[in-house]
C-alpha cells in the first residue's frame, strides 16, 4: 500500500515522521508523495501557533477530499491540544505518546474498519524510545534525545501538549549516532522539546552527553538544533571551547528585548543575563553564528518595548532572527492577560523586526568574504551545489558535487541568501 506523510513544525516532529517512515517501509509500505493518491496519509501536525492549526487543520482536509477512501491518520501536537473535537473523515487520532506504534494501529484499523482514537490524558514518564538507522533524502541526521518542557512560558502551550520532561537513555543515543556515522552522515543534530533539559530525569546532563558524543569515531560535525540562554552552563561551554566538532552556530532563543515583557513571559533571565552570556560564547568561538527566536506583540507590549527589542538585537549582532507575532494559545496564562496587541500592529512589527534580521544577516555574511570555509553539500541544481557551513551559511558552490560531500571553498561573493564560492580543496 501506498502512504504519504505531512510533516508540520520543529525538528523534533521531523525525526517522529522519518522513525515512522522506517517503521512503514519495513513493514513493505511504499512511500510516496503526499500529493499523489495514496492507500494510506499521515499528517504529522502542530499547534505552536494559530497559523499551525490552520494549516494543520487544512491539510487533514486536503488529504480527506484527495482520496476519501484512504486511511486518514492525523497524530502530534494539534490532536494533543484538541482531544475533545472531532474531526470527521479521519480515521486514527494519535496525541505525542504512541507514534512508535503506528504500523499496529494501521493494520487494527484495516482490520476493523473502524475509528481509532488513541489519546491519554497523561503523556507519563517514560521516554518513548525510536531509533532512526537512515533519513530518507537528507544528508544531516537529526537524533531526538528528550521530549516534553517545564518552563511554562505564559504564551506556550508546548509543555500541555508534550508533557514532562524525559530523556532518551545515554548509551541509546550514542549507539544511534554511532549508527548513523557508521551509514555515512557526516553532521548530526541533537534535537528535543527542550534540548538543553537533557538527563535531569536520569541523573546526567546535556554536557555530559555532549561529552561522551565527541569520544565517537569519524564523527565531523555535531550541531544542537537549540538550547536556552540558561541552559549554556560553564561545563558546556567548556566543551564548545575544547571540540570544533560542535558546529559553529547556537540557536538561543531571546523572545523580547525588555525585561519587562521578558518577566510577564515568564522567561528565566533577563537581557543583562543575555548579554553576558553571549559575551563569554563570543570569547571562546569569536565568529560563531548566533541566531534566534523572537514574539512580537506580546500582550502589553509598547512601542518602547519594541523598541528595546530591535535595539537589543542589534546589539546582539544575531546572524539570523526568527519572528513570530504573538498567538493567543488557549489556556496559557498570557491568553488571559490585558491589552492584548491588535493584528496589525503586530504585522507592522514583524515586518521590521524582519528587515533587521535581514540587515544583520548581511552584515555576518560579509564577514567571511574572501574566506575559506567546509561546506556540508546538501543538493545539486543546475551546475551549482549548495550546503551549509558549520556557522549556517548558506553557500552556492560553482560546480557539482555528491551531496554529502565536505568540500573546502572561498567565498568570494554575497548574493542573499547566499553567500557564493568556489572549490578550493575537496576534504
Amino acid at each position: 500500500m501506498k502512504v504519504g506523510i505531512y510533516t508540520l513544525g520543529c525538528k523534533v516532529n521531523t525525526y517522529e515522521s522519518e522513525y515512522v517512515i522506517s517503521l512503514l517501509k519495513d513493514k513493505g509500505y511504499i512511500l510516496s508523495s503526499f500529493n499523489d493518491i495514496c492507500d494510506i496519509y499521515i499528517i504529522n501536525t502542530c499547534t505552536v501557533t494559530n497559523q499551525s492549526d490552520s494549516k494543520s487543520r487544512k491539510i487533514i482536509h486536503q488529504a480527506i477530499r484527495r482520496n476519501p477512501h484512504a486511511c486518514i491518520v492525523a497524530m502530534g501536537c494539534f490532536i494533543e491540544a484538541n482531544k475533545d473535537i472531532s474531526i470527521p473523515g479521519v480515521d486514527i487520532l494519535i496525541g505525542n505518546k504512541d507514534k512508535s506504534q503506528i504500523v499496529h494501529l494501521i493494520e487494527e484499523y484495516f482490520s476493523k474498519k473502524e475509528t481509532i482514537v488513541d489519546l491519554y490524558s497523561d503523556l507519563g514518564n517514560q521516554f518513548e524510545d525510536m531509533e532512526i538507522k537512515n533519513l530518507e533524502g537528507r544528508t544531516r541526521a537529526f537524533v531526538k534525545i528528550q521530549d516534553g518542557c517545564e518552563n511554562f512560558c505564559s504564551y506556550c502551550i508546548i509543555p500541555y501538549v508534550r508533557g514532562k520532561c524525559r530523556s532518551k537513555q545515554l548509551t541509546k543515543v550514542i549507539q544511534e549516532i554511532e549508527n548513523l556515522v557508521g551509514n555515512g552522515y557526516q553532521e548530526i543534530v541533537l534535537t528535543g522539546i527542550h534540548t538543553g533539559n537533557y538527563g535531569r530525569d536520569l541523573n546526567t546532563n546535556f554536557a555530559s552527553l555532549l561529552r561522551r558524543i565527541m569520544q565517537i569515531p569519524n564523527l565531523r560535525r555535531l550541531r544542537i538544533s537549540s538550547i536556552e540562554i540558561t541552559e549554556l552552563t560553564d561545563e558546556v561551554l567548556d566543551i564548545i571551547k575544547e571540540y570544533d566538532i560542535i558546529a559553529n552556530h547556537l540557536h538561543i532563543p531571546l523572545q523580547s528585548g525588555s525585561n519587562q515583557i521578558l518577566k510577564l513571559m515568564n522567561r528565566k533571565y533577563n537581557t543583562e543575563y543575555f548579554e553576558e552570556k553571549i559575551k563569554k560564547i563570543r570569547k571562546i568561538r569569536p565568529n560563531i553564528s548566533i541566531s534566534t527566536d523572537v514574539i512580537v506583540g506580546f500582550p502589553g507590549e509598547t512601542e518602547d518595548n519594541f523598541q528595546e527589542t530591535i535595539d537589543f538585537c542589534r546589539k546582539i549582532e544575531f546572524s539570523k532572527i526568527h519572528v513570530f507575532p504573538y498567538s493567543v494559545r488557549k489556556n496559557t496564562p498570557a491568553s488571559k492577560f490585558p491589552n492584548q496587541i491588535d493584528s496589525n500592529i503586530k504585522k507592522i512589527r514583524a515586518k521590521k523586526l524582519i528587515e533587521v534580521s535581514k540587515d544583520l544577516e548581511l552584515k555576518y555574511m560579509n564577514k567571511f568574504l574572501n574566506c575559506e570555509v567546509e561546506v556540508l553539500i546538501e543538493q545539486e541544481k543546475d551546475g551549482y551545489s549548495y550546503g551549509h557551513t558549520s556557522n549556517y551559511l548558506a553557500v552556492q558552490v560553482d560546480g557539482t558535487y555528491h551531496s554529502e560531500d565536505i568540500v573546502h571553498v572561498q567565498i568570494h561573493k554575497i548574493q542573499y541568501p547566499y553567500c557564493q564560492a568556489y572549490v578550493l580543496v575537496k576534504s
